[in-house]
């Protein structure tokens, strides 16, 4: 499925866009075939975008060479089937804006800048912060603001100063604040994708555009049909669709650790063949394999 061209009216990634994760060899070696093969799965399913190098990515443990050799054999995979949205985030300013300008050059579209963690800046900081990155290259930016990983929010006052910037176009919201984002979408025209998979209908009947999920990399088709729906105006399609998926986010979400439940997921799907991750992350262990067989099979994705 083509992704079409963005306007000054139209969501910038489209609508369904996967946070994807980073395949790794049983060696812990970057597995850039595997990463090729899950690319062109979720595109064959109905994503528009995909996110790379992002927390469902494990950036964390991945180095500035490795985010690029995965930007670049991914555009070699999917071509210009879908937009790549790449994750460049730190809490270093100018090893972000350093990030974000070897994600333009690798062929990303876009750039995905996550809250600094840790060191918890002001909002001044966060205002500067962003600027900055989205002054180093002429790509659009999705601030990703994620409170409970970061440690510190973007107030709803900021997120409208940051939107006055042109290449500042969207927020990926994993914060909740439904309220918050009724008012910046009220002042603001900024695209919102939710970034938290249990809030996707709600998000979306508030007016985000789409979502930025991590369940899609079980359930891409599914919630193409969600988003649909709620774009046709069919909220009872669009609920049905939600509450059945119910026991895949609850399995993929709050079992343990996402990444580690999507890798086994997409193992159980034949679209990966190993499930290795990096330290500290560790695989699923066989009874959360079995319980996320079950909750999968409940909510209707595997036979």
């Amino acid at each position: 499925m083509s992704s079409p061209e963005s306007t000054p009216s139209s969501p910038p990634f489209g609508r369904l866009t996967t946070a994807m994760v980073t395949p790794f060899r049983p060696d812990g070696s970057l597995d850039l075939d595997a990463a090729q093969k899950v690319a062109g799965y979720l595109v064959d399913h109905g994503n528009d975008a995909l996110v790379l190098n992002g927390t469902t990515g494990e950036s964390p443990t991945t180095s500035d060479q490795e985010k690029v050799q995965l930007i670049e054999a991914v555009r070699a995979a999917v071509g210009d089937r879908a937009k790549l949205v790449a994750g460049v985030g730190s809490n270093d300013t100018a090893h972000t804006v350093e990030c974000a300008k070897q994600a333009e050059a690798a062929g990303a579209d876009g750039l995905l800048v996550v809250t600094p963690y840790y060191n918890k800046p002001p909002q001044e900081g966060l205002l500067a912060h962003f600027t900055a990155v989205a002054d180093a290259t002429g790509l659009p930016n999705m601030l990703y603001d994620i409170p409970a990983r970061a440690g510190v929010e973007i107030k709803t006052d900021t997120l409208i100063a940051l939107a006055a910037h042109p290449r500042i176009v969207a927020v990926k919201d994993a914060k909740g604040d439904l309220a918050g984002t009724t008012k910046v979408l009220a002042n603001t025209d900024l695209f919102y994708y939710c970034g938290a998979d249990e809030l996707n209908l709600a998000s979306l009947a508030i007016g985000a555009v789409g979502i930025a999920s991590v369940v899609a990399h079980a359930a891409s088709r599914e919630y193409r049909q969600l988003i649909d729906a709620v774009v046709a105006g069919d909220l009872a399609t669009a609920q049905e669709i939600d509450r059945r998926l119910v026991p895949a986010v609850e399995t993929i979400m709050t079992r343990t650790q996402g990444a580690i439940m999507v890798k086994a997921a997409l193992k159980l799907a034949g679209v990966l063949e190993h499930a290795t991750l990096r330290l500290p992350l560790v695989e699923a262990t066989a009874e959360q394999v079995d319980r996320l067989t079950t909750d999968l099979k409940q909510a209707g994705l595997i036979a």
